[in-house]
């Protein structure tokens, strides 16, 4: 008899076949199970503590799952789900994950009776096509220039958030938000970059009722010269720089020989020459406030404070890129290159403000600015982060309104009539063979949705869920869950509307997701780490974790 042939390491683990399948069905469940009491207007809270010792309180599904360390390689495949939807539109985080489980406990039953995992993605990916179609009829356009109604949907959609007790007014920062920074590409299509020119600043104090949108933006930094240099400046000249305001340093040792006295004296009036010379250059243009994003030398400081100038250091690229656009500044990168065009005249107001022990610049009262900072007030910082991720969704809702602004009704209403329809596609004979049964899993997976929404306010699932069934084979596709009292309602009447981006994105992210890790017949662990020495290596590369860095520590040659 002849003797097992031993290919992979000893200490290598390793799953195939339907093992390793239903391992990662059962790791998809596990996750979809962790958020699954967070969806609706009923949702629980999740206290997480991190590895640092604070709290985070939350019920957004990617702010919880990405506080979470798994170790099985399809649950880390499922919570990137949540991040991408977050990244792409913002909302949708936690009805992504519970679809994505529910997508692949439905297959566990194909597999089960033998049916080969292509077969089941050539189901899954014809019921995504016919999805997207069934999608697209139920929609419906909507005037984004009306602000009332832009709020309702705005509001609707982000009311299973902490902040619903509070209004409408998460809805009206984000819309004015939204429609600040939006600027039309030359071919007319809208382009909104929230997260680069609406900056959320978040400043413990007063009431939440006191957070605004500013028309321009707010830094944390005072004036280089605080007591000489003006705090308060109407309609400022402003001039954005990204070069330092003091002489220039040798890049590594740099060595001077001076055979007498006069010459030190003769270097450093060098300096002290090209350092006028440069705010003599700055000051020929008038402006009232030069901010700059490296350093600046005191020397340069009392120069421009003797030409009546207010000046910044050490700004954020970030920041200095909003100011760039609230104030219709061009950022300069040499002095010699300053034209008066590059100065920003839109700015009403320039003022240096003391917010508790802290100094804020604002440049505010701007003419169309299209950039902005969004201030929160709040009592405590764990307030005040939970409405930031809100509000990070309530952008995410108004964004996607305003680039594709089209509808579908809320409440697991689209669900319900995109699953209807695929059950009477797959009976009309649009599909053939042993692909039937996962078309129509999909259609049954769907229902989670609803069904989800039904358990977190305490109904009853089996009688709402035939009773919303009965609805929708009436053509009622209207008709969904009140998440608040559990009852069956038109989501016309209620209002609950969802952004067509989101729940298109949520069931291709879904699907494509079930479709991977269903591919998946092996997984290897415990392969050797690649730090190893190869053939002809004498030691092995250094790696330096960060702990043990000499920042003083030369280079080698």
């Amino acid at each position: 008899m002849q003797a097992p042939v031993t290919v992979l390491q000893t200490n290598t683990k390793r799953e195939s076949g339907r093992t390793a399948q239903l391992g990662n069905i059962m790791a998809g469940k596990a996750v979809a199970d962790i958020v699954r009491t967070t969806l609706g207007p009923r949702a629980m809270l999740k206290m997480l503590l991190d590895a640092n010792g604070s709290i985070v309180l939350t019920n957004d599904g990617n702010a919880i799952l990405r506080e979470i360390d798994v170790s099985h390689p399809a649950a880390k495949s499922i919570i990137d789900l949540s991040r991408t939807q977050d990244q792409e539109v913002g909302d949708g985080t936690t009805s992504v994950i519970i679809l994505a489980g529910e997508m692949l406990g439905v297959a566990e039953q194909f597999l089960e009776r033998n049916l080969h995992p292509t077969v089941i993605i050539r189901g899954y990916l014809k019921a995504l096509k016919d999805s997207e179609e069934i999608l697209n009829e139920l929609s419906f356009p909507v005037d984004v220039e009306n602000t009332d109604e832009m709020l309702k949907i705005v509001t609707s959609c982000i009311g299973t958030k902490f902040t619903q007790r509070f209004g409408d007014l998460i809805g009206r920062l984000a819309i004015d938000a939204v429609r600040c920074v939006m600027t039309k590409l030359p071919n007319g299509t809208p382009e909104i970059d929230v997260k680069k020119y609406a900056k959320i600043e978040k400043i413990p104090g007063l009431d939440i009722e006191d957070s605004k949108v500013l028309d321009g933006v707010m830094f944390e930094k005072d004036v280089v010269v605080p007591a000489r240099m003006r705090r308060k400046i109407e309609n400022p000249r402003i001039l954005l720089m990204d070069c330092p305001l003091e002489y220039k340093k040798g890049e590594n040792q740099t060595q001077v020989e001076l055979s007498k006295e006069e010459d030190f004296a003769a270097l450093l009036k060098a300096e002290e020459d090209w350092i006028k010379g440069v705010c003599d250059t700055i000051a020929s243009f008038k402006p009232d406030v030069v901010i700059t994003e490296k350093g600046l030398s005191d020397l340069a400081a009392h120069y421009l404070t003797k030409s009546g100038i207010s000046a910044i250091r050490r700004l954020r690229k970030t920041d200095n890129n909003r100011i760039a656009r609230a104030c219709g500044a061009t950022i300069v990168n040499r002095p010699e290159e300053i034209k008066e065009s590059d100065i920003g005249t839109r700015a009403g107001l320039f003022e240096v403000t003391k917010i508790g022990d802290d100094f804020y610049t604002f440049i505010v009262n701007c003419k169309e600015p299209k950039a902005c900072s969004i201030i929160l007030r709040g009592a405590s910082k764990d307030v005040l982060n939970e409405v930031e991720r809100n509000l990070h969704d309530a952008l995410g809702v108004a964004r996607n309104i305003m680039m594709d602004p089209r509808l579908v009704p809320g409440g697991g209403a689209v669900e319900m009539a995109v699953s209807r329809g695929l059950a009477e596609r797959a009976n009309a004979g649009a599909v053939e063979g042993p692909e039937v049964g996962p078309y129509k899993a999909v259609g049954q997976a769907l229902e989670v949705i609803p069904r989800t929404l039904t358990q977190n306010c305490g109904a009853n699932v089996i009688r709402t869920l035939t009773k919303l069934r009965a609805e929708h084979a009436e053509k009622h596709i209207n008709v969904g869950i009140n998440g608040t009292t559990g009852e069956v309602v038109d989501m016309k009447e209620l209002g609950i509307w969802d952004p067509y981006a989101v729940r298109l994105q949520t069931i291709n992210t879904a699907v494509e997701c079930a479709c991977l890790l269903l591919r998946i017949d092996d997984i290897l662990s415990g392969l050797k780490k690649k730090d190893k020495m190869a053939p002809g290596q004498t030691r092995a590369p250094q790696v330096d974790s960060g702990d043990n860095v000499d920042s003083e520590a030369m280079l080698p040659e």
